[in-house]
């Protein structure tokens, strides 16, 4: 029997490897592991409680942008000199900082509201925190994953395991944060994401990866050197140049429906925190699909087409879900739109990670962060505006338009992305 088993194990093992290669790497499993509890808390604080948070205390949709705003600025800023730090210093230390500084601040988030002297200006202080941490952590999270893969071909597994990773974080976090909001309150959402970030650092002293040197910076002069010179490699490289391109398009408008959905959960499908709950986690549970279907992938021949279908399919996703007054149709909706969205971002990732030179790899997933993320805080600005102004759904309707548009263009310029892809 006990040989029986080992066998069974064994063959299990080798169908697990054969399909999914990066997880036979035990740095990436323990990244992998540690970092999936983790980033469920995160995406439960930054998806769903905040935004709820500030909603229920001010009940502004402008306010509401406003928070987003504050807290995607930082990392805005930092974005680029974290990807600095990333070429030059041990990546394993600079998330340990990360965790480490994490779970401080959520500790701080823990106090405040159990006490109940959790205040609108002291949660945007707070939402800038986290902001800084993003911005520091996002270069750093990105490069890592080739780090504990050591054999090169599996680095597209790698990277699109760690978007299943990402992706089942946001479906698990909002989920359960929703039940806690509605049974026990959001102090309680803090709380688990205090605790969630005990197994990221545990994993993470547990890996053991190839020592690098330590490369100091100079002084500013230095560092704003090596920022240009990673600056100039991505507009020189039309590839990832135009990819980037597309991905700053996304963050303007294509997320902007997610600075909008404690409005939409409230007033426009008159739910509460279950309805916030079970809307933040239908667009995860397509990113999650959109994963899966990527893992198996082997290379990244005719991603570029994945690109243009899914920066079509999130415009029309976000005009549907803008007109849906149903809950369910609007979950609906929202699932495809997780999907196309992580399509979109996770086959841009693995494209430029392929094509980038290793020691340029901080500074172009910097700059990749900045496109993915570090616009975001603006569209949450315009999407709140034109809440504001013209309405939450019509505010949906214009940023969709615009997603369409930026596809066409995209499509003029498919061929010189192909060429680089194939190569």
């Amino acid at each position: 029997m006990k040989i029986w088993n080992r066998q069974l194990g064994e063959s299990i093992s080798n169908i697990t490897y054969h399909y999914l290669p990066a997880l036979r790497w035990r740095n990436f499993r323990l990244f992998f592991g540690g970092q999936l509890l983790s980033m469920s808390g995160t995406f439960m604080t930054q998806q769903l409680t905040i935004p709820w948070l500030v909603y229920d205390l001010t009940k502004s949709a402008w306010l509401l942008g406003v928070a987003g705003f504050v807290q995607f600025l930082p990392t805005l800023l930092l974005i680029p000199f974290s990807g600095i730090l990333s070429d030059r210093w041990s990546r394993r230390d600079l998330l340990m900082l990360v965790q480490i500084l994490g779970i401080s601040v959520s500790l701080a988030l823990t106090i405040l509201t159990f006490t109940n002297w959790i205040t609108f200006p002291i949660l945007l202080v707070l939402s800038v925190l986290n902001g800084l941490l993003k911005g520091l952590d996002m270069p750093v999270r990105h490069t890592i994953v080739t780090e504990t893969v050591d054999d090169r071909a599996d680095w597209s597994n790698a990277i699109a395991l760690n978007s299943v990773m990402l992706s089942s974080s946001l479906v698990l976090g909002p989920a359960l944060g929703g039940i806690l909001i509605a049974t026990l309150g959001v102090q309680y959402c803090f709380l688990y994401d205090t605790l969630s970030y005990i197994p990221a650092i545990l994993t993470i002293l547990a890996m053991r990866l190839p020592a690098r040197s330590m490369q100091s910076l100079t002084g500013i002069r230095d560092t704003l050197l090596k920022l240009w010179e990673g600056f100039e490699y991505v507009c020189n490289f039309q590839a990832i140049r135009l990819i980037l391109l597309t991905l700053t398009l996304n963050g303007l408008v294509g997320m902007s429906h997610i600075a909008l959905m404690p409005v939409f959960a409230a007033k426009i499908l008159n739910g509460d925190a279950t309805t916030m709950a079970h809307l933040s986690t239908a667009a995860p549970i397509g990113s999650l699909l959109a994963c899966v279907y990527l893992s198996m992938r082997r290379g990244i021949g005719g991603l570029e087409r994945v690109i243009l279908v899914a920066q079509v399919a999130i415009g029309m996703s976000l005009i549907s879900f803008s007109l849906s007054r149903q809950v369910g149709l609007s979950i609906i909706i929202l699932v495809f739109t997780g999907c196309f969205s992580i399509l979109q971002i996770t086959s841009s990732n693995m494209i430029i990670q392929t094509l980038v030179a290793e020691d340029k790899r901080g500074r172009v997933m910097s700059f990749y962060a900045l496109a993915n993320v570090g616009t975001i805080p603006f569209g949450n600005l315009l999407a709140g505006t034109l809440a504001d102004k013209f309405g939450a759904t019509n505010a949906l309707i214009v940023c969709g338009s615009l997603s369409i548009l930026g596809a066409l263009w995209f499509s003029t310029q498919l061929p010189t992305v192909r060429r680089w892809s194939e190569r």
